[in-house]
């Protein structure tokens, strides 16, 4: 299936610590599902503020690679794959693995996790996670009950297409209903790219 790289970027910042430290609110929510890894983009810095200026004699640290996130999507925005350098991440769209208001796997989607199952035995991962998520319509309760049974369809089946390999790995499945969103929730687009679950394991090195 043709694919398309929608993000690869490579951060190298060079930054020397002048002792302040960042405050930030807590809203009591993360920003992202327990577990999982989030990529923030580098901090603006002032080339000529005192504070960067080197002592006499003191010489900068070695450049440190601190992440690379690559994102590749295939073309009709069903399945998309997250790779850092710690983890992979597969989001899989709903609607390309359940009838509408449904958590029963349709005959298509065991393809798809079997492809993922093959990537978890590539990898030697020993802990996965799964998480379903909703979109906004209808209530918080009946997301989160069906954001759960949607996570546990997508377990249950990764379990099957491990066979052997999947009594020695440990699963983390969750339901969030709709909280951590990816897109905007105002447009069906949006709506459709919300409702998914997401499997991530570590990469094994």
């Amino acid at each position: 299936m043709p694919r398309r790289h929608l993000t690869a970027a490579t951060l190298t910042v060079l930054l020397l610590a002048t002792g302040t430290a960042v405050a930030h609110a807590d809203d009591g929510k993360p920003s992202a599902p327990p577990g999982s890894t989030t990529t923030s983009a580098p901090p603006d810095v002032d080339a000529n503020s005192p504070g960067l200026k080197l002592a006499d004699g003191a010489t900068l640290a070695p450049a440190k690679v601190l992440d690379i996130k690559s994102v590749v999507e295939d073309l009709s925005g069903d399945e998309r794959r997250s790779d850092t350098n710690e983890t992979v991440t597969f989001a899989l769209q709903a609607e390309v693995l359940f009838a509408k208001d449904s958590a029963k796997l349709n005959p298509d989607a065991r393809s798809r996790i079997q492809a993922i199952a093959d990537e978890i035995k590539s990898q030697k991962a020993t802990t996965v996670r799964v998480f379903g998520f909703t979109d906004n319509l209808g209530s918080y309760a009946h997301g989160l009950t069906l954001s759960k049974k949607r996570a546990e369809a997508v377990h249950d089946q990764l379990t099957t297409a491990l066979g052997a390999a999947g009594g020695d790995v440990t699963f983390q499945v969750r339901g969030y209903s709709e909280d951590y969103p990816i897109a905007d929730n105002g447009s069906e687009e949006g709506r459709k790219k919300n409702r998914r679950v997401e499997v991530s394991f570590p990469k094994s090195g």
